[in-house]
C-alpha cells in the first residue's frame, strides 16, 4: 500500500494512504457503517449501479454541495442506481445532517471505525483522518467504470461525467 502526496489543503500537501483504483479493476469490498449502526457491504447493493461519492466531511460547504448535487440527480436515476456518500464522519453526525438536509435519495455511510475503505480505495488522508474527495462509479458487477480523485480539497468532482457513466450502465 502506498503513501503518496495526494491532496492539497491550503498551502500544505497531505499524504494519502492507499493505491488509486484503476478503471476496469474490481472494486474492493467494504464494510461501512450506516446511520442505524448496521454494517453495509457491496453485497447489500447487488445488481445495482453504484455511485460512491467520497467526501472529507458532511459539515463543510463543498461536501454538502457534492452530496446535495448527487441527491438531486438521484431523483431521476431510478431504482437501478444507488448513491452512497462516504465520509469519516460519525454515523450519528451523518444521521443528524441527513435529517436536517432532507436527504432521501442518498445513503450516507461511515468509514470512521477502521478507515479500511479509505485505504482500499486510495483516499485516506492520514494527517486529518478524513477522505480525499473522489467519486467512483461501479457497474452491477462491482467493476470500477469511473474513478476521479480530486487533488485540491475544496474542488468539485466532475458530476456530469460520473452521472453520465452511471446512466450508461443502467
Amino acid at each position: 500500500m502506498s503513501n503518496r502526496l495526494g491532496m492539497k489543503v491550503g498551502d500544505a500537501e497531505h499524504h494519502i494512504q492507499g493505491d488509486m483504483l484503476a478503471v476496469g479493476s474490481k472494486a474492493p469490498d467494504f464494510k461501512l457503517i450506516a446511520t442505524d449502526m448496521t454494517a453495509r457491504t457491496l453485497a447489500d447493493y447487488a445488481g445495482k449501479v453504484k455511485i460512491l461519492s467520497v467526501i472529507p466531511s458532511l459539515d463543510t460547504g463543498p461536501c454538502t454541495a457534492q452530496t446535495r448535487r448527487f441527491e438531486e440527480a438521484g431523483e431521476n436515476l431510478g431504482d437501478g442506481v444507488v448513491i452512497l456518500t462516504i465520509s469519516a464522519d460519525l454515523p450519528f453526525a451523518q444521521k443528524r445532517w441527513g435529517e436536517e438536509m432532507g436527504i432521501e435519495n442518498t445513503e450516507t455511510l461511515s468509514t470512521h471505525r477502521d478507515m479500511k475503505f479509505s485505504d482500499d480505495y486510495g483516499v485516506h488522508d492520514t494527517e486529518w483522518r478524513i477522505n480525499q474527495r473522489s467519486v467512483f462509479v461501479l457497474d452491477k458487477n462491482n467493476v470500477v467504470r469511473h474513478a476521479e480523485y480530486i487533488p485540491v480539497i475544496g474542488d468539485e468532482v466532475d458530476f456530469d461525467a460520473a452521472l453520465a457513466k452511471a446512466r450508461e450502465l443502467i
